[in-house]
């Protein structure tokens, strides 16, 4: 299944800014490299855009691409596979930059 995505915050610049939009696919599989939708294991009501950077014994391990960013894998540990929603197959839009 097919859905569109808004990137909130800064985490994944410069490959993604506040405000794109992205085509991703539900269920897909996921392997290294692919940027995801996650569900973040500390609030699982918050979806998280990251990279799987590696799989691990308990996941995946999520990176944000801007490595000032907080909140990915370095503060939770690897992402249950259950927890990673969808993989990013491209930006629709480029959010208008000043």
């Amino acid at each position: 299944m097919l859905g569109v995505a808004v990137v909130k915050g800064p985490s994944m610049v410069p490959t993604y800014y506040d405000g794109d939009r992205l085509l991703v696919r539900y269920g897909a599989r996921v392997r290294a490299g692919d940027v995801v939708l996650a569900r973040d294991p500390r609030l699982p009501e918050r979806i998280l855009v990251k990279r799987a950077a590696r799989r691990e014994s308990g996941g995946w391990w999520l990176l944000a691409d801007n490595t000032y960013a907080p909140g990915d894998s370095r503060q939770f540990g690897a992402v249950p596979d259950g927890l990673v929603i969808a993989r990013v197959l491209l930006r629709l839009r480029k959010a208008k930059r000043n």
